[in-house]
This record gives structure tokens, sequence and C-alpha cells, in this order.
């Protein structure tokens, strides 16, 4: 599997589906208007977790994919994927509605992506929904997530084996979201090295040893 981040909380991944090979998949991709450059995307899967700009721009993705836009349960080209009911703010939605929690199975690998989350607190129904985690794509921005210590909290309750942060302030954005360093230095962390691409594989996950992949915008 190989996960690329295109900027705040874009990502795409290809990975193995069934016999008619590699599978791209693409979650919220962003509108030019949040002062990022939208990259050439294509896929086979296409997953929105909201109806906001910096998350929703399906023309900007080419190849007729299958898309999803909420909760449900899907199975597609081998790959079953799980969208959970999430809210994008603290107070039931009332401020800034709904958001979708992506689970995506493939590969022997639990990829959770949490969308705009706004809970401080997951629910006993959601974590149940949410399951065992390899990979978690989790919001650290703040302003209209959850900020980095609050990501803390949802992090004690998936217990990810490794953790991609997004949806924080990057050269261009316009969005005045806090910054890496801040998710960091909440971790004890000084520094990470980031890269590329992550290019993973189950036998790759340590049951023992959480890591923090930093992925440079592409």
């Amino acid at each position: 599997m190989k996960i690329t981040w295109r900027g705040q909380s874009c990502f795409q991944i290809v990975t193995q589906g069934n016999k008619e090979g590699k599978v791209n998949i693409v979650i919220d991709p962003f509108s030019e208007e949040i002062g990022l450059r939208v990259p050439k995307l294509e896929a086979d899967i296409l997953l929105i977790t909201h109806q906001h700009s910096d998350h929703n721009n399906i023309k900007a993705v080419s190849g007729h994919p299958f898309l999803f836009e909420g909760p449900g349960e899907y199975e597609i080209k081998g790959i079953f994927i799980q969208g959970i009911s999430g809210f994008h703010d603290e107070s039931q939605g009332q401020e800034r509605g709904v958001t979708t929690i992506y689970t995506i199975e493939t590969e022997d690998l639990s990829v959770c992506h949490l969308g705009d989350l706004g809970q401080k607190e997951l629910t006993t129904e959601q974590l149940e929904k949410i399951g065992d985690v390899d990979i978690l794509m989790i919001p650290i921005g703040g302003k209209y997530t959850i900020s980095a210590k609050e990501a803390i909290k949802i992090l004690s309750q998936i217990e990810p084996k490794i953790i991609i942060p997004m949806h924080y302030l990057i050269p261009r954005l316009k969005t005045k979201l806090a910054g890496l360093d801040e998710f960091l230095k909440t971790l004890g962390i000084k520094s990470v090295e980031p890269l590329n691409t992550l290019s993973i594989r189950k036998r790759n996950i340590s049951e023992e040893e959480v890591k923090i992949i930093i992925l440079k915008p592409q």
C-alpha cells in the first residue's frame, strides 16, 4: 500500500484490491479556494467526509470513481469500506454539522480517516465500529476540528499503530490553523523526518511501537 498526502485532509491510497489489480482511492479532494494547488487526481474509489469546499471537490478527480459521501458499509474491488457518522464540532453538530469517519480494510491493513472530527471524545458506538486501526489519519489544526491536545485523547481511545496528522497549517493555506510543531510538542517529540509517500505492508507494522509519520504534501 502507498499513501500520499495531497494537503489538508486529502489523501491518495494505492492498494492491491482483488484480481483486477491496483486500486486508487482518493479521500477529500479540496478546492483551490483554500490557497493550495489542486493536484492531478485519478481514482477508482472516491470518499467524501462532508460537504465543505475544502473536502468535496469531486470535479477535480478523474476516472469515473465509485463515490461515497456518508455512513454505510461498502465492498468494492475486494476492499471493505465503512462510513461512520461523526460530529464536526463538540455540540452534536449544531455548529458545523456532521462528518464521516471512514475505515478502509485492504491488504490485511485497517486504515481510518477521521474527517473533520470536532468531538473531543469518541462514543462507545463509534469506537466499536472503528475497531482495531493500523493507520490513522487525524486532524490536529484546531479551529474547525480537534486541536493537538484534543487529538491525544482520541489517539488514546483508538490506539493506532501508525499516526498520520492532517488538516494543519502548511505553506499557502489560507485557513489559519495550528501548525505541526504544536502536535509534536504535545507528544514530546522534537522533530520527525517527513516522507513523500508512505509505503507500508502488514509485516512492517509493529505491535509494540507507535509511529508518527509526517508526510509532505505532494
